[in-house]
């Protein structure tokens, strides 16, 4: 099967806007089901293009999510329904992860299904662009990781019951697409695609291929359109941040200092940098640092290691030492308060032995990283790594429960009690019922709140502590009246504090979906982009009493729960405390109650009067 951009050539309709459809000429070789015919001009349309309803499945990382997002947009803008129920989807997308196994099995569980359901299927993402010629991917449409772009024209060929595949492009897709968020108040915006590296495990570099820089001017653009938009979380992405415009004469602090010099002053914005590998920051630590401390840019970084022990980082080739990730690690520790590093650990690469698998478990236990990705190795087909002698299975499994026992003795937020932080509220919790933020060191709080806080900045007092995140109260919302930019000179590290309006020290780091096995950001945590705000809508147009009734009663049952399994750390004394909800709840009805005393009363003095 040919690429459809080749066969295209010469098309008088080649201009056609990127993401709308281009009709394909009748000569053109497309597939027919599972036989490869070309297109007859008579064959008829099923239905009228941009009538259909689409459900998107995401796999990986927060890139794979971002261009899901941008192939949703797409689609909406054409006039496609979305939805997440799969059962009243006309046709599947299906944006895959290459990076570990398990998700390529995943992948291969949901094509099954897709087919068994008769259901037309696009496939998008890594596996595809990395393995072209899978078994699983016969007769199925398929969409290039620098495709998306094109994303309406397969949708509309395939749901025609052509087989349409596009791989090869020469330039990266706009920046200015539609779009339509899983989150409106968080952008994920790919910085460059690609990467530097060879790792020897590592199927992404396949599917990104070499490293490809987005320009200056054309990220300062996006950030600009986004603020505009409501959002307030920016995600930078990529396969390796650190790597940013190597390959077009620009570095990742020109590009940050150019970013942040665009975020409203009051920090009502908020910049999260993406993962980054050591090679490539080394020569940069005391700017990022710099950047790190900015009002406006959480201090957390993701920064993967995979092994603790040199040797294996050579057969991985990683391009740095232990040494130089200690200096990495250190550096920023020491020049940004209350710093947060996440890491990556690969357990079980092949050739490792006791000896390297403790230098890493030793490496884990002297930081206490507050987050760390653990992976069991994986032989991605094509890899040099695949061809390697492995470690038994039983040894590898043994060596990442060993590892995960050590990291979840941890207990990184202990001593946060009594604390006042300002958070970021973004979203709401799996719970659907607390809302989440995150301080500026990146630590997950739910605090009970209602919706129209989504979108704001708060003050809380942290009231609890549990293992992957913290419980607050919110004190005071932090009104944003400036329309200003963030100061361009960033901003040195004794006045950050004052700055971005947080009294407190900031620190730890919350579970996100940036975890990666390989060390770059397209990694394997599973992700369904929900077509739709309806979750969000139907919640904030819950009735103030019955939430409030709703999240005391689950507030109370999640508590307890917690204290019995241990998970939640309570001050003494604090379950006879009245928290929040109560005292609202309480002095509703104590409103309630004297407003009927007090018409009572005006109603037996109007009788009295009027009866004499």
């Amino acid at each position: 099967m040919e690429d459809i951009e080749d066969l295209l050539i010469g098309s008088s309709r080649s201009e056609a806007p990127p993401g709308f459809r281009l009709p394909l000429a009748a000569a053109v070789g497309v597939g027919v089901g599972t036989k490869r015919n070309q297109l007859s001009s008579s064959l008829p349309s099923p239905a009228i293009p941009g009538t259909q309803t689409i459900y998107i499945k995401t796999f990986g990382c927060s890139h794979n999510q971002s261009d899901s997002e941008y192939m949703a947009g797409q689609l909406s803008a054409f006039g496609y329904s979305l939805s997440d129920n799969p059962d009243l989807a006309d046709l599947w997308l299906i944006n895959t992860c290459t990076v570990k196994s398990p998700s390529q099995s995943a992948m291969d569980t949901i094509i099954s299904k897709g087919k068994s359901s008769n259901k037309p299927l696009v496939v998008a993402g890594c596996v595809p662009q990395g393995s072209r010629d899978l078994k699983e991917l016969e007769g199925i449409s398929v969409v290039g990781v620098q495709q998306i772009d094109r994303v309406v024209e397969v949708v509309e060929e395939t749901l025609k019951g052509h087989e349409v595949r596009l791989f090869t492009r020469k330039k990266l897709p706009a920046l200015d697409l539609p779009k339509v968020r899983k989150n409106k108040f968080v952008e994920i915006l790919p910085i460059n695609v690609g990467c530097l590296g060879a790792c020897t495990y590592c199927k992404t570099k396949h599917a990104r291929g070499h490293l490809g820089s987005y320009t200056v001017d054309s990220l300062v653009g996006r950030v600009k359109s986004v603020i505009s938009d409501g959002v307030k979380e920016i995600w930078l992405s990529s396969e390796d941040t650190g790597a940013y415009g190597r390959d077009i004469g620009v570095n990742l602090p020109t590009l940050l200092k150019a970013l942040v010099a665009e975020l409203p002053a009051d920090a009502s914005t908020m910049l999260r940098i993406g993962m980054t590998n050591p090679p490539y920051i080394l020569e940069h630590l005391k700017e990022i640092a710099e950047i790190l401390r900015h009002p406006c840019v959480y201090s957390f970084l993701h920064v993967p290691v995979q092994s603790g022990s040199d040797t294996i980082l050579s057969a991985m080739n990683r391009e740095y030492t232990v040494s130089e990730f200690r200096t990495v690690v250190d550096t920023l520790t020491e020049l940004v308060p209350e710093m947060e590093i996440a890491t990556d650990i690969i357990c079980g690469f092949p050739g490792e032995t006791d000896e390297d698998f403790v230098q890493t478990v030793n490496l884990v236990k002297e930081y206490k990283f507050p987050q760390v990705h653990i992976s069991q190795f994986y032989p991605r087909p094509g890899t040099p790594a695949a061809r390697m002698k492995k470690v038994p299975s039983n040894v590898v499994k043994r060596r990442s429960r060993e590892l995960t026992n050590v990291f979840e003795s941890f207990t990184p937020y202990s001593g946060m009690e009594g604390k006042v932080e300002r958070i970021w509220i973004t979203d709401i919790a799996s719970d659907g019922v607390h809302l989440v933020g995150h301080t500026k060191g990146y630590i997950q709080v739910l605090v009970l709140a209602p919706d129209n806080m989504l979108g704001t900045s708060a003050m809380v007092k942290i009231t609890s502590v549990g293992r992957w995140s913290v419980f607050g109260e919110v004190i005071e919302t932090v009104n944003h009246v400036s329309d200003g930019k963030a100061l361009n000179k960033l901003v040195p590290n004794q006045d950050m504090a004052n700055l971005c309006g947080n009294p407190a020290k900031n620190g730890g780091f919350s579970e996100v979906q940036e975890s990666c096995a390989c060390g770059n950001d397209s990694c394997c945590s599973q992700d369904t982009l929900d077509n739709s705000d309806n979750s969000r809508q139907n919640q904030s147009k819950r009735n103030f009493i019955g939430w409030m009734l709703r999240k005391r009663k689950h507030l109370h049952k999640k508590v307890e729960r917690e204290l019995a399994s241990g998970y939640v750390k309570k001050q003494e004394g604090s379950m006879r405390e009245w928290d929040f909800v109560d005292k609202a709840l309480l002095g509703g009805i104590s409103i309630s109650l004297l407003t009927i005393i007090a018409l009572v009363v005006v109603a037996l003095t109007f009788r009295v009067i009027w009866s004499q």
